[in-house]
């Protein structure tokens, strides 16, 4: 048992006698807490009748146990002792992708749970690919489970959301005040330069009903630095609709200092905006989040950081009404000995 696990029983003990046998039990059951378990661009899913927490992230055989591309879930009921993850998604070999499984959410949508998760093969060139500037296909697609444990099947074979000419990434579901779902997703600054956010209307099986619409560039963000020229990376993006009804985006970028959490407020509430960027959240290599809210009903932020061998750090964050803040990072849950502080501008 590591010192840090051995602390953290002994004190749940001392402070709550009654509760040692649970955490003893939690201890055989969900052996990791977050230093332990690697993961990039995390999704939480807080499924309340178990009152379970899933935790998605790309596959990693020596953490799963289990070869070959796909999404695993840790899974937790109290955000300190995880389990063991599990395979919930495993890419067929029968498909156009090869490669990828990145950016999964799951999200309940009409009875059932959706899986959105990026792959691509870079063997499957798109139109206008140069020597130089090759572009191959990368879109987001959809699996479907009964629950969030899974396991997902490929919806439509897997055929990308997005038409399959577009290199998308990071999709998301929105469902706007009329009850119409959308897909916010990321255009890979690969094909475009500068990335951009778009939304593509949905029908009610989540199939594309239109083309879809550009929200904003990267380049609007003066936290969004330029990479490799002129080139700015848009990434990640979340929708939230605080308590007052305005419509936020997380997203992410690259800053002066690496990866970064930003922040984007519709300035009419409506998912066309217009868009006006906020300061950034976070940044020294975090990214990648989303909100979600715990059982006992505390909005939180998950990040990865560092962008390589990332790891899950959490905060607690306040619905302001016209924004989001943060109000400060849960070492108590993530075990950070190095605890990074919300920017500021």
């Amino acid at each position: 048992m590591s010192t840090r696990r051995t602390l953290l029983h002994m004190a749940a003990a001392l402070a709550v006698p009654s509760t040692l046998t649970t955490s003893l039990v939690a201890q055989d059951t969900a052996p990791l807490t977050l230093p332990d378990m690697p993961l990039h661009d995390p999704w939480i899913v807080a499924d309340a009748a178990p009152r379970t927490y899933y935790l998605y992230t790309s596959n990693r055989e020596r953490m799963s146990g289990q070869k070959g591309i796909g999404i695993m879930a840790y899974r937790s009921h109290d955000l300190i002792h995880w389990t063991k993850p599990s395979v919930v998604f495993t890419l067929p070999d029968t498909i156009w992708a090869n490669a990828g499984a990145w950016a999964p959410e799951v999200h309940s949508w009409q009875g059932k749970y959706y899986l959105f998760v990026t792959l691509h093969n870079e063997q499957m060139p798109l139109p206008g690919s140069t020597s130089a500037k090759p572009l191959y296909r990368r879109g987001t697609v959809l699996g479907v489970a009964d629950t969030p444990a899974g396991p997902f099947t490929l919806v439509r074979d897997g055929e990308p959301v997005a038409s399959k000419d577009l290199m998308t990434l990071d999709g998301t579901l929105y469902v706007d005040p009329k009850g119409e779902p959308w897909m916010v997703f990321a255009h890979e600054w690969i094909q475009t330069g500068v990335g951009t956010m778009e939304a593509l209307p949905l029908n009610a099986d989540l199939s594309a009903k239109g083309p879809p619409k550009t929200l904003f560039k990267g380049s609007a963000s003066p936290w969004a630095v330029p990479q490799q020229g002129t080139n700015v990376v848009t990434d990640g993006p979340e929708l939230y609709r605080t308590s007052d009804g305005a419509l936020m985006m997380l997203w992410s970028s690259w800053g002066k200092d690496g990866y970064i959490q930003t922040l984007a407020r519709s300035k009419s509430g409506d998912l066309f905006g217009p868009w006006e960027q906020l300061p950034m959240l976070l940044d020294k290599g975090s990214g990648h989040g989303m909100l979600f809210k715990t059982f006992d009903g505390q909005l939180m932020l998950i990040v990865h950081r560092p962008f390589k061998n990332a790891r899950g750090y959490l905060y607690e964050v306040r619905d302001t009404g016209m924004s989001i803040e943060l109000i400060r990072q849960r070492t108590d849950l993530d075990f950070d000995k190095t605890p990074l502080a919300p920017f500021k501008p």
